[in-house]
């Protein structure tokens, strides 16, 4: 799966304005096919800034978090968005009752956390978003990318 050019790697450390601006930049940089990975602890932000890529790729419905249902798909205003919620899965074979290959086999974005769980079924990311706590600060995160 290779989209357009990956965003330059590089970090930066964003309040919640800042993590919201830079996720909309990168949703309107992709293009389809792309896999958009996202790694980070609980309440790093994942979902926050998967809610940011969506409104840069045009997607205009509530964007919530898959951790319960594990797969949710948009229409952007450039093409499908599939964003996957790993965490609750098992094993890497539990991605078959997912419909795992054909979402990665469409033409469309898709954004992955935890992706650690895909184990070796995940194949290389066209973007890696790494979000981290940053001190106590609850309202700042690192981003590294």
């Amino acid at each position: 799966m290779t989209g357009g050019p990956a965003p330059e790697h590089g970090s930066a450390v964003l309040d919640l304005a800042g993590l919201t601006a830079w996720g909309r930049r990168l949703g309107e940089a992709l293009e389809a096919p792309a896999l958009v990975t996202l790694e980070g602890d609980l309440g790093a932000g994942k979902t926050t800034l998967v809610k940011a890529v969506c409104d840069g790729l045009g997607v205009d419905e509530p964007v919530t978090s898959p951790t319960f249902a594990l797969v949710h798909q948009y229409r952007g205003a450039r093409g499908m968005v599939f964003h996957l919620d790993l965490y609750r899965i098992m094993a890497p074979q539990d991605l078959t009752n997912l419909a795992w290959d054909e979402i990665l086999g469409a033409n469309a974005i898709v954004l992955v956390e935890w992706p650690d769980r895909a184990g070796t079924a995940l194949p290389l990311p066209d973007v890696v978003v790494r979000l981290a706590h940053v001190g106590a600060n609850p309202g700042v995160r690192s981003v590294a990318w």
